[in-house]
């Protein structure tokens, strides 16, 4: 077992006087079992674990949990002074302590000791396996002796998306030694241009506070190598939230215990020294119970390839029992990139304006669009190495899975009640039914419909139980999402308001009178396709005149073509027209500055439209859409108050898809109720659909992340009446069924709602 100390410890205390609701709160944030519990002038209480709660629940009773913690505290605690040994601090934690408080000489609680696990937190950035890896930009000593290169750099970087910048910090007077009358003595020809190198690019302390204060307000944590103890006590003096150790100082034992007693992160590099080195030092840190990283490093510039061995990251990390980092010293970044798929959570790489410029380091560094290069790179790894649980098909995978695998269909004309015997069944393409490893099931049961030759078998013929189609009833208009040659049958047996017909490219050249032969007594919407013949992906946000004048025809055929469906339906309200509007890209998002062009782009686009009666609807988008099978990247309709203010400055009126914006709001960060409250009252249409993380959409209601009781409240308040359809995916398979299954669950989630009114 180690230990380390915190002297942040603001989210692991609470006042004797604050709830325990309120601790119960902050023992769910800090993860760590347990809360210390102080007086208002700081003195020791005791400890509250969730364990101690339920023993005095059980001897109480208690309506609710405002009553203060200092009635639960363990008031028997154990505790120690500060500065206590860490073979003392060990002792007292082996009997399953979890926090242990550490007390100034007036008892007041001044640091807290906790088990050390493999995560390092420096300022607000939480580094450990399950966190994005810290990206560190060294800016070193590539300035050249400029503070305001320096600052040009801090501005690249934060450009770049990298999370802290780092410095050095050195005193000449107190660093290199002086000998043989001559200033900087006599040295070898290497000491002597290393020196003369550092002389050259030298920054007072007083230059290098100053740009940590402009790194911090241009979102990045600064940190700073102290190369001798004058440096690392004016650091202190200052305030920093991590030190760097160099790999030349990693057997610098007495630097380091200086820098230990500012009680802040360390994180040393380990180029230069043998392995019982590193383990002397690891000792050395453990003991002191300082939160500690060792990164792996080659302190060549630049390294041979063969000489990296990455794999020794692993039992570095071992060695130290702490997290895993790389300092990148080799050309280019394909070696850091690398390091983070092997387990790297912290990455050093030098930043450079010019790689030729002179100096070691600028040749191993990285010029700012390589270094942005490299964040996006690293980001996507991170993407892509998911996790050890059992898979799942992404949303992609299920779009090309419908259209390319196989399905168990009927080989011939079948009657209800008959049973299916392997000569009624045969695979063939798409895979809009039941796979073909579902056979064995399929074969002995009763058929509980007509079939004709061709038709998908369903995990329904195999479960033998339909989700009942039936007439439904709301408080809002709601309609059912139907395709050209299935809208009848859907239709039959229930009692929709309108129909929302989902459009393909082909069904655009169809003639109207074939598609509906009858007048329809409901109301119209129409969705139009994404995407049209030709692979082309309507996009009226597209700077390419030659694709922007083409969606632009292409959504007046759809405009055109719901004006002519228009009159086979006898509703008094206008047809609507749903249309995602465009705005994606390919390999990456584009940059927020290009933003208001897009919209504009839009804008100028719609303007050109004639809509007759029909009415245009600009539908929310999700960050990650699935086009041909394959992820874009969404810029347009995905922000909500980007959203809005479209609307607002172009007049147009929102689809809003809830699958998608809740899919944003999770990218975004941002809270969904907030966004419903400003998009809902801006909406003429809903589509109703669950959805998880940031791009798996179209699930069936309840089975994702939305509160629908919650939603369904809101959306009665913010836009009574308006219409919504059950946007499932794949929902109108085997008829319908997962639509019904959709308006039963919200039905019921409706009279809840109602019933709490």
């Amino acid at each position: 077992m180690s230990i380390v100390i915190r002297k942040h410890i603001s989210e692991s205390i609470v006042l004797g006087e604050a709830s325990v609701l309120l601790a119960l709160r902050q023992i769910e944030k800090t993860k760590l079992g347990s809360v210390v519990v102080v007086s208002s002038d700081g003195m020791l209480i005791g400890t509250l674990a969730d364990g101690d709660f339920r023993r005095w629940l059980m001897s109480h009773e208690a309506s609710d949990l405002n009553f203060s913690c200092e009635l639960v505290a363990n008031t028997k605690c154990l505790s120690l002074p500060m500065g206590s040994r860490s073979h003392d601090v060990e002792r007292l934690m082996t009997n399953g302590i979890r926090v242990l408080p550490l007390l100034d000489d007036r008892g007041r609680v001044v640091a807290i000791a906790i088990k050390r696990t493999r995560e390092l937190e420096i300022e607000h950035f939480l580094i450990s396996e399950n966190h994005p890896t810290f990206i560190i930009a060294e800016v070193g000593i590539n300035h050249n002796g400029s503070f305001e290169v320096a600052k040009q750099l801090i501005d690249a970087a934060a450009h770049a998306e990298a999370n802290c910048v780092k410095f050095r910090l050195r005193d000449f007077e107190s660093l290199y030694r002086l000998s043989s009358g001559s200033k900087l003595g006599s040295e070898d020809l290497g000491a002597e241009y290393t020196k003369d190198l550092i002389k050259d690019s030298f920054l007072e302390s007083s230059q290098i506070f100053d740009l940590m204060r402009y790194s911090r307000d241009s979102g990045l944590i600064p940190i700073c190598t102290a190369w001798d103890i004058r440096s690392a006590e004016l650091l202190m003096e200052f305030g920093v939230g991590a030190f760097k150790i160099a790999s030349a100082d990693l057997t610098n034992h007495t630097l380091i215990q200086t820098v230990i007693e500012a009680n802040v992160p360390l994180i040393l590099s380990t180029g230069m020294s043998t392995e019982a080195e590193i383990n002397e030092t690891a000792f050395l840190l453990k003991d002191s119970m300082v939160p500690f990283a060792m990164l792996h490093c080659q302190s060549v510039y630049p390294p041979s390839f063969k000489d990296l061995n990455l794999r020794y990251m692993s039992r570095l990390a071992d060695i130290g029992d702490s997290v895993m980092g790389y300092s990148s010293h080799e050309r280019g970044f394909h070696v850091a990139v690398a390091a983070v798929a092997m387990g790297a959570r912290i990455i050093e790489k030098h930043i450079t304006l010019n790689k030729g410029a002179r100096g070691v380091d600028h040749v191993v560094s990285l010029e700012p669009t390589e270094f942005s290069e490299m964040v996006r790179n690293i980001r996507s790894l991170e993407e892509s190495l998911g996790s050890s649980a059992p898979r799942n098909l992404t949303q992609g995978e299920k779009l090309n899975r419908l259209s390319l695998s196989k399905s168990l269909v009927a080989n011939r004309d079948l009657a209800v009640g008959q049973i299916i015997s392997d000569k009624d069944v045969t695979i063939k393409g798409p895979g809009r039914g039941v796979q073909p490893n579902r056979l064995p099931d399929l074969i002995g049961k009763m058929l509980t419909r007509d079939m004709r030759e061709g038709d998908f078998f369903f995990e329904t013929d195999i479960l033998g139980v339909v989700e009942a189609k039936r007439e439904f009833a709301f408080s809002r208009p709601w309609g059912l999402p139907v395709r050209f040659h299935d809208w009848m049958e859907l239709l039959e047996g229930t009692n929709p308001d309108f129909l929302e017909f989902h459009l393909s490219f082909r069904d655009m050249s169809l003639p109207v009178d074939e598609i509906v032969p009858i007048k329809v007594d409901l109301g119209l919407v129409v969705h139009s396709p994404d995407l049209f013949q030709g692979d082309h992906i309507l996009d009226l946000a597209s700077l390419d005149d030659t694709v922007w004048h083409k969606s632009i025809s292409e959504l007046q055929r759809v405009i055109d073509l719901t004006n002519l469906l228009a009159k086979k339906f006898s509703s008094k309200n206008p047809p609507l027209v749903v249309a995602s509007l465009g705005g994606s890209s390919v390999d990456k998002p584009l940059p927020i500055s290009e933003r208001p062009q897009l919209y504009e782009r839009v804008g100028d686009a719609i303007s050109q439209l004639s809509c007759g009666d029909a009415v245009l609807l600009a539908q929310t988008l999700p960050p990650f859409p699935w086009y041909l099978g394959g992820q874009r990247y969404c810029n347009l309709f995905v922000d909500p108050e980007e959203t809005a203010n479209f609307s607002d400055q172009f007049g147009v009126a929102l689809c809003l898809d809830v699958s998608h914006t809740k899919l944003s709001c999770n990218f975004l960060g941002k809270s969904f109720s907030s966004a419903v409250e400003i998009l809902a009252p801006r909406s003429k249409h809903f589509h109703l659909v669950d959805a998880v993380g940031v791009d798996d959409e179209g699930l069936q209601i309840g089975d994702g992340e939305i509160d629908w009781p919650h939603l369904l409240n809101q959306l009665a308040g913010l836009a009574p009446g308006v219409g919504f359809i059950p946007e499932i995916w794949q929902g109108h398979v085997d008829d319908g069924r997962g639509f019904w299954s959709a308006l039963s669950k919200l039905e019921a989630f409706e009279k809840v709602t109602q019933r709490a009114k």
